[in-house]
């Protein structure tokens, strides 16, 4: 019955399934197997749409980009928040978002592939960073709710920091590691006058230190 879908709501039904897998099973647990058995499509219509599980893998973390960049032009774009205030809700929502579960599960096989490291590091130099950070640090000095003087490095280091050095998803830690890296993160930039972090975040990232060590290896 799947087979007669429309080409679009197969590509659908095949990402939703993996997905699903994903989040259940992990990356490296999952095989194109369990994505046919759950989609309950043939191997043909599979490969139809995909040449492999990474090719399905990238189609999933290109949705998710394109979700998250639309959160965050929104923030970015908000008329009701100042600059110091968008910041900080910038970093609040990707942290709650409810599609981190999906990212957390997947993250793990990232750190097993440099390439994919490389392209979330380039993304956050030539994307994240000046397309959605520095406008709004560039704002909260127009407003004067914001004081930093290269808003560009500025916005690089503040998420280079946050996604790569305090995530205990990309450098595995303990809660007590995670815990102490957000101290002094929130020391740095509480130091050129940004509040970015809080405690209810702080739980947040340990949390994700826990789940992270009860991943499979």
């Amino acid at each position: 019955m799947a087979r007669n879908k429309h080409p679009e709501e197969t590509v659908k039904l095949i990402l939703d399934a993996a997905s699903k897998l994903f989040v259940e099973k992990g990356y490296d647990g999952t095989s194109l197997q369990d994505i046919i058995n759950e989609t309950k499509l043939s191997k043909g219509a599979i490969y139809h749409h995909f040449s492999s599980k990474e090719e399905i893998f990238e189609r999933i973390c290109g949705q998710i980009g394109e979700a998250n960049s639309a959160r965050l032009a929104g923030i970015r774009d908000d008329k009701h928040l100042n600059g110091r205030e968008k910041l900080k809700e910038i970093f609040r929502s990707s942290l709650l978002h409810p599609n981190q579960e999906t990212v957390l599960r997947i993250i793990p096989y990232l750190l097993d592939n440099p390439r994919f490291l490389a392209i979330e590091i380039r993304d956050i130099l030539n994307l994240v960073a000046p397309e959605f950070i520095q406008p709004i640090l560039d704002e909260g000095v127009a407003d004067g709710s914001i004081q930093v003087e290269n808003t560009r490095a500025t916005a690089e280091v503040l998420l280079l920091m946050i996604d790569i050095w305090v995530n205990p998803m990309v450098q595995p830690s303990t809660p007590e590691e995670v815990r102490e890296r957000c101290r002094v993160f929130m020391t740095m930039t509480h130091a050129i006058g940004l509040d970015i972090l809080d405690e209810e975040m702080i739980e947040v990232f340990v949390n994700y230190s826990r789940m992270r060590h009860s991943f499979p290896e």
